[in-house]
C-alpha cells in the first residue's frame, strides 16, 4: 500500500461501509449518496492496490485484506475521536452561508434563532450579489432566485420575493439608483436616466438614504415592509417578483449543523408553496 495516496476522509468512508454492509446503509449513517460512496470505494481500492470489497446485490462483503484493515483502523479512529470531541467541545462547527444584499439582512435580524440559544453553530455570512460555487464549497448555504440547476445540489423553496417603491412621507418623489448587477436595479437603469437624486454602489446603502428621507428606494417588501419609518409609493412591480431557493451539497446538508442551520433558516424566511 502507498499511504501517500490514501485519503483519510476515504477511510472513514470505508468504515462506514464495512460496519453497515453495503452502500445504501452506509449513505443514511455517513449523510453521503450511494453513488459517491462506490467512486470512493473505488479509489480507495486504487490507491491501496488490492480489492476491499466483494461486490454482490445484498451489498458489499469483506475480502480478507478489507478485515485487516478494518482491525487496523479501530485504534486509530478511537485515537482521533477523542481528539474531535476536544475539538468539537472547543469550537462551533463552522457553517458558510452565501446570500444577497436583502437575504443577508434579513437573516442577520434572526441571529440568535439561527446560531441557537446557547450558539451551536458558527455562521460565516458572504454577502455578494455573485452565485457563489456551492460544489467548490465556497459556500455550504446559498440563496437564488432561481432552482439551482447543477449536478449535485440540493434545493428548498422558500417564500416569494416581491419588490416595491418606499420612501419616507413628505422625501422628494426621486430614485435613489444603485450601481450593482441585480435585477432591481437593471429595471430602474432602464427606466431612469439623469433624474436621481443620488446614485450608491451598494443596494444597503439605498435603504439607509430613503429611511433618511432623501429619496425613493426599490426595496424588496420583506425589507421595506419591517422599516417603520417606510411606505410604499406605488404597486409592487411583476417583473422583480422571483421565487427564492436555499440550496446546499447533497454531501453536506444531513451534516447536523447543517441541517439545523437550514431548518432555522426555513423558520425564518418561510416555506414556498
Amino acid at each position: 500500500m502507498n499511504e501517500t495516496n490514501v485519503d483519510w476522509n476515504d477511510l472513514q468512508l470505508f468504515l462506514a461501509v464495512a460496519r453497515e454492509g453495503g452502500l445504501s446503509p452506509a449513505a443514511r449513517k455517513t449523510g453521503r449518496s450511494p453513488a459517491t460512496l462506490g467512486r470512493r470505494m473505488l479509489a480507495l481500492e486504487q490507491a491501496m492496490g488490492r480489492e476491499l470489497f466483494v461486490r454482490h446485490e445484498r451489498g458489499y462483503a469483506l475480502t480478507a485484506a478489507a478485515e485487516e484493515l478494518l482491525g487496523q483502523l479501530k485504534d486509530v479512529e478511537a485515537r482521533l475521536l477523542r481528539v474531535s470531541e476536544r475539538a468539537e467541545r472547543d469550537e462551533r462547527p463552522l457553517v458558510k452561508i452565501s446570500a444577497g444584499t436583502w437575504t443577508t439582512l434579513a437573516i442577520l435580524r434572526h441571529f440568535d434563532q439561527i446560531t441557537g440559544a446557547p450558539a451551536d453553530v458558527r455562521l460565516r455570512f458572504l454577502s455578494t450579489e455573485t452565485v457563489l460555487d456551492i460544489p467548490r464549497r465556497e459556500a455550504v448555504i446559498g440563496f437564488r432566485n432561481r432552482r439551482p440547476s447543477e449536478e449535485g445540489l440540493a434545493a428548498r423553496k422558500l417564500s416569494r420575493v416581491e419588490f416595491a417603491p418606499y420612501a419616507c412621507p413628505g422625501a422628494p418623489d426621486r430614485w435613489i439608483k444603485v450601481l450593482a448587477d441585480t435585477p432591481s436595479a437593471r429595471w430602474l437603469e432602464k427606466r431612469v436616466d439623469k433624474d436621481a437624486v443620488c446614485e450608491v454602489s451598494s443596494p444597503r446603502n439605498s435603504l439607509d438614504l430613503a429611511l433618511a428621507g432623501r429619496g425613493v428606494a426599490i426595496l424588496p417588501t420583506f425589507v421595506g415592509d419591517s422599516e417603520t419609518g417606510l411606505q410604499r409609493t406605488g404597486a409592487t412591480i411583476p417583473d422583480l417578483a422571483h421565487d427564492r431557493w436555499m440550496v446546499t451539497h447533497q454531501d453536506d446538508r444531513n451534516r447536523p449543523e447543517v441541517r439545523r442551520t437550514i431548518d432555522r433558516l426555513c423558520d425564518v424566511m418561510g416555506q414556498g408553496r
